[in-house]
């Protein structure tokens, strides 16, 4: 599985991973968000995704470990990929037909959306 997790870049943005290179994603309180964190595995992929303003997609990442523990708080650490040639906005995602059932158009507000491709 593959994952998509957004962050508002002006708290969190591409660039700070890319700089720090590994982080702990954290901050994360819904509870359908959490249990998608719980359920990473290491070697998966993900889709950086600006919100705010933005709306993009503008990098990728790799999960290095999780650590379930704390199921209120999983620790899940990630190292950066590399930024996104072409950032696909949410426009581009509504408009593939391939992304109509996925939550990142259904669940709006989802701050960690599985991705099936």
């Amino acid at each position: 599985m593959d994952y998509l997790l957004k962050t508002e870049p002006s708290t969190y943005s591409f660039s700070d991973l890319l700089k720090e290179k590994t982080t702990v994603w954290d901050g994360v309180s819904n509870p359908v968000a959490l249990k998608n964190m719980r359920a990473m595995k290491p070697g998966e992929r993900l889709v950086i995704y600006h919100t705010g303003d933005e709306k993009t997609a503008v990098g990728t990442a790799t999960v290095v470990s999780v650590d379930p523990s704390d199921p209120k708080n999983p620790r899940v650490t990630i190292k950066a990929g590399k930024a996104v040639a072409k950032p696909k906005t949410l426009g581009d995602v509504k408009a593939s037909e391939g992304f109509s059932e996925s939550p990142l158009v259904r669940q709006g507000r989802l701050s960690v959306v599985p991705l099936s491709f």
